[in-house]
């Protein structure tokens, strides 16, 4: 059994240079890989283009890679959250593509698939839809959308085992899944690390097959974007 175990995201993110393209899973701050963004902010290299459904908070997430200006290009779905993207977007300091959350979903499926690109329908008639190639199917138009791909792909899982298969929970399955199959280098980091064999083959989420390197994470925050309560009576 092949054991894709490394010793922490020191390891983990051996190969990380300037100027490459990342895929950061998770959805809002749920499911995001901490450990390997500390990393990234310790590395220090610059020039990243990232994919990530959201763009964290100010001073969390992919928002602390945004501080120390890291971040060349953010390609998102969700950024209402984060000042500091907002300041560099208007200001022109950061370049943003920003994509309906199924399409971006998608196009991260598409890259792990081998689908160089498909039609969606999803953004006709608006700016997404600016120099993309349209086509009409019974009746209605569709965009086409290419596939996205990643030099390194960051995920976090619930489980995982030493031969590298993932089992995500909740919310973290959502863009998770999909970008642990685009990335040339994928990295897990999980919460529980467990020897071959002892997850059940029916629960696995991602198959270690697309995952290369995979180590135990620790000190994990867990944040709740917005923290809504019910009023006492």
């Amino acid at each position: 059994m092949i054991n894709k175990v490394v010793a922490g995201p020191e390891e983990a993110l051996r190969g990380l240079t300037d100027g490459m393209t990342l895929m950061l899973g998770g959805f809002g701050l749920c499911g995001i890989p901490e450990n390997s963004i500390r990393e990234i902010l310790r590395l220090g290299v610059k020039d990243l283009t990232c994919i990530s459904n959201n763009a964290g908070v100010d001073d969390f997430g992919i928002g602390l890679m945004l501080q120390t200006r890291q971040v060349k290009k953010m390609i998102s779905s969700y950024v209402g959250e984060n000042a500091e993207f907002e300041r560099q977007l208007l200001s022109g300091e950061l370049e943003v593509e920003l994509i309906p959350q199924g399409t971006l979903a998608e196009r991260c499926r598409a890259g792990g698939a081998g689908i160089p690109a498909f039609y969606t329908p999803a953004g006709y008639g608006t700016e997404v839809g600016e120099g993309k190639e349209s086509r009409e199917f019974n009746g209605k138009m569709y965009l086409l959308e290419t596939a996205l791909h990643a030099d390194f792909a960051f995920v976090k899982a619930w489980k995982g085992d030493t031969a590298g298969n993932l089992v995500f929970k909740g919310t973290a399955r959502n863009f998770n899944p999909m970008m642990a199959t685009a990335g040339k280098i994928t990295v897990a980091e999980v919460e529980e690390l467990v020897p071959a064999g002892e997850l059940d083959p029916n629960q696995i989420h991602t198959p270690g097959i697309f995952v290369q390197r995979i180590y135990q994470g620790q000190n994990y925050e867990k944040r709740i974007e917005q923290r809504t309560v019910r009023a006492t009576v």
